[in-house]
Order: C-alpha cells, then structure tokens, then sequence
C-alpha cells in the first residue's frame, strides 16, 4: 500500500490536473487524466520494486518513485503553452505546444510499461489500466499530429530509451524514476531540438540565446559522455589524465561546440557572446552586481568550511546555511528579471555549463582543483544526494532559470502574457527562493505542528504561502510589466496548492515546484 505522504501528493497533483483542465479543456484533457490515473497506479508498482531492489537500475533509495508527478509536468507544460499561443495567434508555436505534450505522455507511457513489464507476477488491473491510457493518448496523437511531428515525438522517444540505458547505468542512484523521466526527458527533448534546427538552417531565423541553450546543454552533456567512457580506461586522478581532460575539454569546446553554435546563428559566438554582454551600461552593472554575489556564495563555502576545521572533521551545514545560497540567488534574478531578461537567459546558461564542468572536475577528480571541491561541497551534502554526483546546487539553478527558459516569449507580443501569467518568470523565484527558504527556515526554527507522516510543519508551509503573497505584492510594485488583471484568487490557489506539493513530495523540489507553479500561472 502506498503511505499517507504519496496519497496526500497524488491528490494534490490530481487537484492541479483538474484545475488546469478546468481551464483549458480540450481533447488532451481526456488524455492527460487517463495519464495521471495510470500513473498514479503504476507508482504502486515502481515503489514497490524499490523497496526490493527489483528496479531495473539503481534509483534514489531515500525518496518514493515521484512517478505521478513527474509524468505530469512535461504534458501539463505543453497543452498550457498550446493554449497561449493558439489565443496569441501564433500557430507554429501552438502546434509545437502539441508536439511537447504528445512527447511528454509518451515518455511518461514508456517509463509505465517498464514498471508494469518487469513486475513480477503480472499486475493484471494495472496492465489494463496502462493500455487504455495508452490507447487514448495513441488515438488523440492519430487525429492531431502531423506526420512529421509524429516521427519527431517518436524521435524523441527514441534518444530517451537510449540516455535512460547509459545514464541511469553510469549513474545509481542519482535520481528516482521520477527525477530520470524529467531530467533525461528534458535533454532528449532539447538534443532532437537542435539537430532538427541544425538540419534545417535558415539565415536570420531563430533567436541565438534560443541556440544558445540548445547547444549549451547538448554539449556539456556529450562532453560528460565522452570523459565517462574515457576514464573506464585509464586513472582520472593522474596529471596525464587531467592534462588531458582540459586540452580535451578546450579541443571538444573550440572545435565542435563553437563551429555548431556558429552554423546555427551565423556569427562567431564569441563576438555574439562579448556584444551582447556590453551592450548597455544596465547589462555591465548587472554583470559587476552578480559578480559579487557569486564570491559572496563562495565566501560562505570557504568559511562554513573553515567553520567545519576549527569544529569538527564531522561538522555538515545546517538547513538555514543551505538557504543562504537560496537567498543569494534570489537577489541575483529579481534585478535580471526586472531590468533585463534576456541577460539574465544567457548569464543561466553560462552558469549552468560552468556549474555542470565543475562537478565533471569534482567526479573525475581532475588536477588541480577535483580533490578540492570534493572536499568544500562534501560540507552541503544530503540524503538527496546519495549518488556520485553532487546536483541539488544544480537543481537550484534549473529550478530558477526553468521558468525563464521556457517563457513562451513569441507568444507574449509586449515581452509578458495577460494576468497570472505576467509572474511565469518569477516561478522559480516565488516556488524556490521564497517559499521553500521560508518555509524550511521557519519549519526549523519555529515548527510544532508536522503534516501527517512528514517532517514539514504547517507552521513552514503557512509561513511560505505568505511570503510568497507578499512578495507578489513587491513584484507588483517593482516591476511595471506585470499586471495580473484580478486574477488574486487564482495566484492564491496556485501558490497553496504547490506549497502543499513541497510538504509533501520527496522528489527534488528545486525541480518540480517552479515547474508546477510555471504550469498554474500559464494557465
């Protein structure tokens, strides 16, 4: 049987389903409900294989499947960003709305049939229940989709099973299934995304910090492929190995990444990069202010290290000092999204790669700074962390760029969509930075009374809901382009209703929630 916790989150996911459909009714509708009500069956089965290590792979031990919710976000996302661009009259965007949702249910379909398949005996009712699922979801794709997109959901897919298979090997236990199913179908998506774009070049057409991305987060993956492989062979802690790991690095970033990034946008990516980050005086202010935040957020890992010296071999960092770099990160996007967004787009995606080379440097453990950073980030470690890499800090700046990254900016003719959905960006920032740090750091300090089988208290999560309405308020005040046209009651549902999901989820809520609130607010 499942426990109280995961009932109380499925239903919470039901609630935002219902909400959102309640809202943008149509034909995927059918599909996204039959979805969740499979999906909420099979996480029966994948706890079930946890708990005695019949997984197929080695997943997160310390947290449910996170199935249901997980399965959820990729549909939800397309048929809410349809939905905008069908009213905005943009069609290549509404229909790449359509594509986005039929990808999502059928990774999310896959990720079910191998729980289903590898349970043993047969689960007869659930195996049922998958098939009517799929057979709705089959159907509505037959009757919506083109040919073409038909073979690029299908495409999709296909580099999905492949990721699944080596980085779920090459990585126990860094993920629950749920976490694997959003992160590996986020990349699959973006790689068959730029080699669609690469294929079909046309000068001129496309924004370059779109490609930016694309090729930014392709590339650090496929480095990361390539130094994995590498290293079966050979001793990654040796000089030779680590000389050669940056000549590689600098040869696979010069000679690949560059070129491609310059097929794609037509001009060399260096020049773009260094332009388009002088190119006002408010872009060099901002890039002198989150300078300094960054050696702020190192200066408190040097002394919570230090800190650790003088105390104790066995000192780990408290609640409250993990959420500093919450709030660090908090003063650092609300001046981006204030003053310039498209800044802030490009300064996520630089430091997502520099963050994502570092931790390459800290597995490896590449001279001269690998044994070093293995040393300082050991301090901030987990039970989410249970794996051999280290990514809650990257799931903190994912769940606060996501929302940026993915604002449908086409769709939004004026640069911001109409009522609740003038606060998509500050998603991450009201979901992350406000309310998860208030709420851990009140649940900690000032907590009494604990949500059924959980270690949140309701103090912390009324406490979040709060803030986070208080700080749409200074939004309000700050940020001229937002106006929410009396769309209060929905935002108060919005904000409840995720901050119910992060008392009661144990998947990575650095991920989920700014992805959830995103899907709410766009609706």
């Amino acid at each position: 049987m499942l426990n109280k916790p995961v009932l109380v989150e499925s239903l919470i996911v039901f609630s935002i389903v219902l909400f959102v459909h309640a809202v943008v009714w149509d034909r995927y509708s059918w599909c996204a409900i039959a979805l969740a009500i499979q999906a909420f069956y099979v996480q029966f089965k994948w706890d079930r294989l946890l708990q005695l290590g019949g997984a197929v792979f080695q997943f997160r031990t310390a947290a449910n499947s996170g199935l249901l919710p997980a399965s959820m976000v990729i549909p939800l996302l397309g048929i809410v960003m349809k939905e905008r661009c069908k009213s905005a009259g943009i069609v290549y965007f509404e229909r790449f709305g359509i594509v986005v949702a039929s990808t999502g249910m059928l990774v999310a379909l896959f990720l079910s049939v191998i729980a289903v398949g590898v349970t043993k005996p047969v689960p007869t009712n659930t195996c049922i229940l998958t098939g009517v699922a799929g057979s709705v979801i089959i159907y509505t794709m037959k009757h919506s989709l083109t040919v073409s997109e038909v073979i690029e959901v299908l495409e999709v897919l296909l580099i999905f099973v492949y990721l699944s298979m080596i980085l779920l090997y090459l990585l126990p236990r860094c993920f629950t299934p749920g976490e694997a199913l959003l992160v590996l179908g986020g990349i699959s998506f973006v790689l068959n995304q730029l080699i669609k774009r690469s294929l079909n070049v046309i000068e001129g057409r496309g924004d370059p910090i779109d490609f930016f991305l694309l090729v930014a987060v392709v590339g650090v993956v496929l480095l990361g492929l390539f130094f994995t492989v590498l290293f079966i062979f050979m001793d990654s802690g040796t000089w030779i190995s680590s000389m050669f790991f940056h000549m590689m690095t600098a040869v696979l970033g010069l000679g690949v990444i560059m070129p491609w990034l310059y097929r794609l946008i037509q001009r060399n990516p260096l020049f773009w990069l260094l332009q388009f980050l002088f190119q006002t005086q408010t872009r060099v202010y901002l890039l002198v202010y989150w300078t300094f935040l960054a050696a702020s957020a190192c200066g408190v890992v040097f002394y919570q290290n230090a800190k650790r010296s003088s105390e104790s071999k066995k000192h780990q960092a408290s609640t409250i000092t993990r959420k500093y770099f919450h709030f660090i990160v908090v003063a650092t996007y609300v001046p981006g999204l204030i003053y310039d967004r498209q800044l802030l787009y490009v300064a996520a995606v630089l430091c997502l790669a520099v963050f994502v080379v570092l931790e390459y440097i800290r597995y490896f453990r590449i001279k001269p700074f690998g044994q070093t950073l293995r040393h300082l980030l050991s301090l901030f470690l987990d039970e989410r962390d249970s794996g051999p890499l280290i990514l809650t800090h990257i799931y903190l700046l994912l769940g606060m760029s996501l929302p940026v990254w993915l604002f449908p900016r086409s769709c939004a003719p004026k640069g911001t969509l109409s009522g609740a959905g003038a606060l998509v960006p500050y998603s991450g920032v009201l979901a992350v930075g406000v309310g998860d740090t208030i709420a851990s750091v009140f649940g900690s300090t000032v907590g009494e009374i604990k949500w059924p089988g959980t270690k949140k208290t309701f103090e912390g999560t009324m406490t979040a809901i709060f803030a986070q309405i208080i700080a749409v308020a200074l939004i309000l005040i700050f940020d001229s382009s937002v106006n929410l046209n009396s769309s209060y009651a929905w935002i108060l549902a919005s904000v409840t209703l995720v901050s119910l999901l992060e008392a009661y989820t144990t998947q990575i809520d650095n991920l989920l929630l700014p992805l959830y609130l995103q899907i709410m607010f766009m609706a």
